[in-house]
C-alpha cells in the first residue's frame, strides 16, 4: 500500500477526538462521522484498523497487554457496546450514541451513492459461513461486492499469517477485509498482518459475517438501544451465556471500583482551584540524548488543542520524551487517550515517553481511569 504522507497540521494526534473509557481510548464519533472516515480511507488508499470494541473488549484487554495495544494502534476505535456508552454518559463525556460495528457495516452497504462498490473479503468465520456471506453479500448489497472468502481453519495466528495467505489476500484487491476470528485472536491476526495487506481497512468483525450470511439473526432495534442484544444473542448461541456472566461480574467491580469513584472525584476537582489553572506547555529542551517537556496547569478536552500539537511535534523529533508532571494539577480522559496515542507513535518508532514527577493527584485520575500500568512512571 502506498503510504499517505502525514504532516503536522493533519497527524492523527491533532485530528483525533479520542477519549479513555474504562482504560481504552475511543474516538467520538457518530455513526456517519464512521461511515464518512471508512468512506475516506478507502478513497485515499490509507489504511485504517477498525477496532470495535465492546464490554468484552475492554474487560479482556485489562489482563492481555497484546490485546489492548491492538486497540491503541487502531486508526479509528468506536464504542460498540451500550455499557460503554452509559459508562462515558456517567463521566460526562460528549459520547452520544453506541456505532456497533455490524450497524456500521451495514450502512456502508446500503449506500446508494457511491460511484465504486466497496470489494469486501470475508476471512474466518465458522465452516461455510464466509462462503455464504459472499454470496449474499454479492446479492443484496447496493454499494459493497464481495471479491472472495477464506476460511483457515482452527490453526495458530502464525500458521494463517503464510504467505501463501496474505497473497490469495492481497490478489483479490479489497478494498475492506472483515475479520473473524474470535476478537483477541482477530485482533492479533490484523495487528501481525496489517502492513502486508494491500487493503484499506481492516476490521475483526465477526458478528458480521454471521448477520450477512442469515446464519444468525441480529437483536432487533428496541433490544439493542436499550443495551440487551447480549440476551437476544444468548437465546440464538446458548453456549455465550458464560462469557456474558463473567463479563457482567467485572463490569460490575469496574463500576464500584473505578468508575463511580472516577465519577465523583472528577466532579469534585472541576469544582476546586485545581481545574481552573491555566494549562501550560513548556518549550521542547533536548536534554541528555531526550526531549524534556514541561506541562503544567489543569489539562483538559476545552485546552487540548496547542497540547496536541506539541505532542505530535515530539512525536516528529525521534527521541525519548520526559514529561515533567510536578505541576500538573488536572487532567480528563480526553488528554489520557492523546497521551496513549503519543506513546503508541514514540513506541513504533523505538522511542519511550516517560512521566516525571507525577503528583498524587494525577496518579489517582490515571488509576481511576484504568491506565495507571500503561505508563512509565519517574520520580528521581
Amino acid at each position: 500500500m502506498t503510504a499517505v504522507k502525514v504532516t503536522l497540521s493533519n497527524h492523527p494526534i491533532v485530528d483525533r477526538n479520542v477519549w479513555c473509557v474504562l482504560g481504552l481510548p475511543f474516538d467520538c464519533v457518530s455513526i456517519d462521522d464512521a461511515v464518512n472516515r471508512v468512506n475516506a480511507a478507502i478513497s485515499l488508499k490509507e489504511l485504517c484498523f477498525l477496532s470495535t470494541p465492546n464490554l468484552n473488549f475492554a474487560i479482556a484487554a485489562q489482563s492481555d497487554p497484546a490485546f489492548f495495544q491492538s486497540v491503541v494502534d487502531s486508526e479509528l476505535s468506536v464504542a460498540d457496546g451500550m455499557p460503554l456508552i452509559w459508562v462515558a454518559k456517567l463521566l460526562g463525556l460528549p459520547f452520544t450514541e453506541r456505532v456497533a460495528g455490524s450497524t456500521l457495516f451495514e450502512q456502508l452497504s446500503k449506500q446508494q451513492d457511491r460511484k465504486c462498490k466497496i470489494k469486501v473479503f470475508f476471512f474466518g468465520g465458522q465452516a461455510g459461513v464466509a462462503e455464504l456471506a459472499h454470496q449474499k453479500l454479492n446479492e443484496t448489497s447496493s454499494a459493497m461486492v464481495s471479491c472472495g472468502f477464506y476460511d483457515p481453519g482452527f490453526v495458530s495466528v502464525d500458521v494463517m499469517s503464510s504467505p501463501d495467505i496474505i497473497n490469495k489476500l492481497n490478489l483479490a484487491q479489497p478494498d475492506f477485509l472483515v475479520v473473524a476470528l474470535g476478537a483477541q485472536k482477530g485482533q492479533a491476526w490484523i495487528q501481525k498482518n496489517r502492513h502486508q495487506l494491500n487493503v484499506s481497512v481492516i476490521s475483526h468483525l465477526g458478528a458480521v459475517i454471521n448477520f450477512v450470511a442469515g446464519s444468525v439473526d441480529r437483536a432487533p432495534i428496541i433490544w439493542q438501544r436499550f443495551g440487551l442484544e447480549w440476551l437476544w444473542r444468548i437465546r440464538q448461541e446458548p453456549t455465550l451465556w458464560k462469557r456474558y456472566f463473567f463479563d457482567g461480574l467485572a463490569f460490575l467491580k469496574l463500576i464500584l471500583f473505578k468508575v463511580l469513584p472516577l465519577a465523583i472525584y472528577d466532579r469534585w476537582l472541576k469544582r476546586s482551584e485545581a481545574f481552573s489553572v491555566p494549562a501550560n506547555i513548556s518549550p521542547i529542551k533536548p536534554e541528555n540524548s531526550r526531549i524534556l517537556i514541561r506541562l503544567s496547569g489543569s489539562v483538559h478536552h476545552a485546552a487540548l488543542d496547542p497540547v496536541k500539537q506539541a505532542l505530535s511535534e515530539l512525536v516528529f523529533m525521534k527521541s525519548d520524551v520526559s514529561m515533567d508532571c510536578s505541576e500538573l494539577t488536572y487532567i480528563d480522559s480526553a488528554f489520557i487517550g492523546t497521551l496513549l496515542l503519543c506513546q503508541r507513535y514514540l513506541n513504533e518508532d523505538g522511542y519511550r515517553l516517560n512521566l516525571c514527577h507525577v503528583p498524587k493527584r494525577i496518579k489517582r485520575i490515571l488509576k481511576l481511569n484504568n491506565v495507571i500500568t500503561r505508563f512509565t512512571f519517574i520520580d528521581d
